[in-house]
């Protein structure tokens, strides 16, 4: 297994630039238990730096005002990829957006592989949106507009 890395690869950076799938993990703040969501909503600030979009409902948003401290688990370089981090809440509204999300960054502390031992990825997830896929596209271009701002 390859050592930590305190910043993104430039691969890893510009894949972040757009919609990607993502695991986040928190600390449930009412158990105190690991907890994980699909997420989509992440813009690589920079090499150092992501910034997310929750909604403002959301149990992630309660555990990471509790907690700060948050893993990100995706697929990249035909691997799977770890970034743990710190969290601090950039916005408690994102402008110009229809819904109520809150932005969040994480300064990344470090990036693993977290593959397991001789093995690689050959075909990432895919997934679809599974409503009004215009609507999609605009929330989806209205959101990321947001964030590269907040």
């Amino acid at each position: 297994m390859a050592e930590a890395s305190t910043a993104l690869s430039d691969t890893v950076f510009t894949m972040l630039q757009k919609e990607s799938f993502v695991l986040l993990s928190t600390i449930d703040h009412e158990s105190g238990a690991p907890q994980v969501n699909a997420i989509s909503w992440i813009y690589a600030v920079s090499p150092t730096r992501v910034r997310i979009a929750l909604d403002q409902r959301s149990r992630i948003l309660t555990n990471l005002q509790q907690h700060a401290q948050a893993t990100l688990a995706f697929i990249a370089e035909g691997t799977v990829k770890s970034i743990n981090g710190t969290t601090t809440i950039v916005k408690q509204q994102l402008d110009e957006v229809p819904i109520k999300l809150a932005c969040i960054d994480l300064d990344i502390h470090s990036v693993r592989d977290a593959m397991f031992y001789g093995a690689r990825i050959v075909t990432e997830p895919e997934y679809e949106k599974t409503y009004d896929k215009r609507a999609a596209e605009r929330l989806d271009g209205q959101v990321f507009a947001a964030m590269r701002k907040a």
